[in-house]
């Protein structure tokens, strides 16, 4: 199985290079002064915005089980509150995506 988390890091990298900060507040207000990162590292957006989608299984990533198993996969098994902590995972897992994407590369 591939982690795309190694990939997001990879990516946020030279983030941190450029802004010479590990802090997110710092980040947002070298945005403010110096202009959106998203122009000078559109290349590095581009690969965030896909190892996001791979992330949280989003099209066109959204069969991680082979079509055999779709009907007896994982959202059979689940019911009731187990099905609802689950999805309620997956969807906090794409708006800390989303968070991530706005602080790093829209300024916040």
């Amino acid at each position: 199985m591939i982690s795309y988390e190694i990939s997001l890091s990879l990516i946020i990298l030279p983030i941190i290079l450029v802004v010479n900060s590990f802090n997110l507040t710092e980040i947002v207000f070298f945005q403010q002064e110096a202009g959106r990162l998203i122009v000078p590292l559109l290349p590095l957006f581009v690969a965030f915005f896909i190892s996001m989608l791979a992330e949280t299984n989003r099209t066109p990533f959204d069969l991680p089980e082979a079509e055999a198993e779709i009907v007896i996969g994982y959202n059979v098994e689940y019911s009731s509150i187990t099905f609802a902590m689950f999805f309620l995972g997956e969807y906090g897992n794409m708006l800390v995506l989303a968070f991530m994407i706005t602080l790093f590369f829209l300024g916040g």
